[in-house]
Parts: structure tokens; C-alpha cells; sequence
């Protein structure tokens, strides 16, 4: 073959691959928020690696008073890996071939996409492959279902002036959500809907007040309840909000608008009441300006599973941005 045709064809492979990459990141990828496509043959699906692979990413959420997994897992073996299944937005392909091997691709079929491709030469390698790299797969899922969430909520957002005057911080919340207190020192938006409810709570006091050195999940745990007691109440005047430590309490500390940070996930209960839920707290620490910022998110949701509800408070109080 002379040159010419071999510069001929070789043109001819970066215009296809090009024209496939145009193709790709015009194609808009789907999916339910919290779902991921898992494409492996029936045969490993149905053995130690599929229950390896139900137990890391359907484990159960933190934080949450009844069972739910972190994710939905959709199964579908090699041969459909075509159609709607390219256009899911997380897809992770195991498989067995002849070297092992990790790979994540951006974008391969979809916009935007994250697939995830394990591959091992026996079923102990694949195991420790999937074992070793869980850890970062869900970091990055988690991270494209917020970025993903955010693109829901993005046509209804506003910034309330009274978070930024009162308290100097922005917060995107849904237009769905109102005052239900509105004070100097406290701020209670609420969303209802047929179902239950959400609320997100806004509250700022003095660095002095909070001891860093001393027992960090026993003093959210108390400034929890105060505000419970202060400000969330059921129909009689004993029955207030407080969080129920015979459920299991997350604590976490974290970077948060580039400060550092508390965050708390566990259930609240209504004294008195048959109502319960769960709840995610976040206490951002501002020696600058000698302050404590403490942002809750919790629902109510009795009939219906929670962690998207959750989810989307995440979503909200995670992009705050403190002035």
C-alpha cells in the first residue's frame, strides 16, 4: 500500500472518530438519580462477584431509620450493551479477559457519562479489582448524581436575600420552599407536598460557644436538640424535635466552601409523636469571622423511601457558599 492511501485511510479514522465523538456528546444520557447500569454476564452476576458487587453498591445509606441502598442497580449482561443502555449515565462493565485492568472513560456514549470498565483475568483478581477501587467508584458517582440533581433544580432556584443579610451566606433553594420562622437568629424554609415534607434549618453563633478540642457528635447532638426545643414543635407544647441516639449517628468532617466542617447524619424524632425521619447536619467552622454556621436538612416522608428526599438536601446545603 503506498502512502498516499495510508494517509488516506489514516484521515479517514480521525474523521470517524471525531464524527462518533460529536455523536456521542450530543447524545444526552438518562437514568433515574441514584441509578447505575451494571452490564457483567449472567454467570459471574449470579455468583461471588454479583453478590460482591450488590453488597458494596446497594449497601445501605447512612444515616436513614429504615434500609434503602445507596444505589439502584439495573443488571444487563454483555450482548444488550446497546440502546438505552449506553445512554445511562453511570455504567460499570465487568468482565473477564486476559489481563486485569481499570479504566474510567468520560463520555464514551453519552453526556454526561461516567463508565467504569473492571476487567480480570480470574475471579480472585476480579474481586480484589472491584474491592480496591470501590472506595473511588462511588466518590465519583456520588459526585455526578449531585451534578446531576443540580440540573433538576437548576430552572427553580432562587438565593433568598434574608440567608444573605441575616446570616452573610448563599444558599440555592427550590422556589417550592417557604419561611415557615423567619427570625434574627433562625430560619425554617419548609416544602410540603402530598406525601410529607422537607425543611432545611439556617443558624449562626459564636465560635466560643462550640469547643473543637472536646466531644464534637455530643455538642451537635445538644445544639440539635436546643433548636428542636426552640423551634420545631408538634401540635402539644412538650412535643419538640430531638434527635434519637438509639439509632446510629454518622459524624464526618469534611471541607465545605473551602472551610472545615462537620457533617452528622442520623434520625430526629418528634417527643410524643409517632413522627420520625432522617436527618444531615452541617456545622462549618469560620475562625475568620468567629463563627459557627449550622445547616440541617431532614423530611418527613412516612410512605415513601427517603434517601432521594435526602438526597436533594445534600444536594442544596452542600453548595453553600459563606461571605
Amino acid at each position: 500500500m503506498n502512502k498516499t492511501a495510508i494517509l488516506f485511510l489514516f484521515a479517514i479514522g480521525i474523521l470517524f472518530s471525531c464524527s462518533k465523538k460529536k455523536e456521542n456528546s450530543s447524545r444526552h444520557s438518562t437514568g433515574k438519580i441514584n441509578a447505575i447500569s451494571i452490564v457483567i454476564d449472567n454467570q459471574l452476576w449470579n455468583g461471588v462477584v454479583g453478590d460482591t458487587i450488590r453488597n458494596k453498591f446497594a449497601s445501605p445509606v447512612e444515616g436513614l431509620p429504615k434500609e434503602e441502598p445507596i444505589f439502584d442497580i439495573n443488571q444487563y449482561p454483555a450482548n444488550v450493551m446497546e440502546g438505552f443502555v449506553t445512554k445511562s449515565r453511570t455504567i460499570i462493565v465487568i468482565k473477564m479477559g486476559s489481563e486485569n485492568h481499570f479504566e474510567v472513560l468520560k463520555n464514551q456514549y453519552a453526556t454526561p457519562q461516567s463508565v467504569f470498565h473492571i476487567t480480570g483475568k480470574s475471579v480472585a483478581e476480579l474481586l480484589e479489582l472491584i474491592e480496591r477501587n470501590t472506595p473511588d467508584i462511588i466518590q465519583s458517582i456520588k459526585k455526578g448524581e449531585i451534578a446531576a440533581h443540580w440540573e433538576l433544580l437548576k430552572d427553580s432556584v432562587v438565593i433568598p436575600k434574608t440567608l444573605q443579610n441575616q446570616f452573610q451566606l448563599d444558599l440555592k433553594v427550590p422556589k417550592s420552599y417557604s419561611f415557615s420562622i423567619k427570625n434574627k437568629n433562625f430560619v425554617w424554609l419548609k416544602r410540603e407536598f402530598s406525601s410529607g415534607c422537607s425543611s432545611i434549618l439556617v443558624t449562626q453563633f459564636p465560635s466560643g460557644n462550640f469547643n473543637l478540642e472536646g466531644n464534637i457528635l455530643n455538642q451537635i447532638v445538644k445544639i440539635h436538640d436546643s433548636i428542636g426545643a426552640a423551634y420545631i414543635k408538634g401540635e402539644e407544647p412538650s412535643s419538640n424535635m430531638y434527635i434519637d441516639t438509639s439509632y446510629p449517628l454518622y459524624l464526618l468532617e469534611i471541607a465545605l466552601d473551602g472551610k472545615m466542617a462537620y457533617e452528622t447524619r442520623g434520625t430526629w424524632r418528634l417527643k410524643d409523636s409517632f413522627m420520625f425521619g432522617p436527618f444531615v447536619s452541617y456545622l462549618i467552622v469560620d475562625p475568620k469571622k468567629n463563627r459557627i454556621t449550622y445547616l440541617v436538612g431532614f423530611c418527613y416522608v412516612p410512605s415513601k423511601d427517603r434517601r432521594d428526599f435526602m438526597h436533594e438536601l445534600e444536594t442544596i446545603l452542600k453548595e453553600v457558599r459563606i461571605n
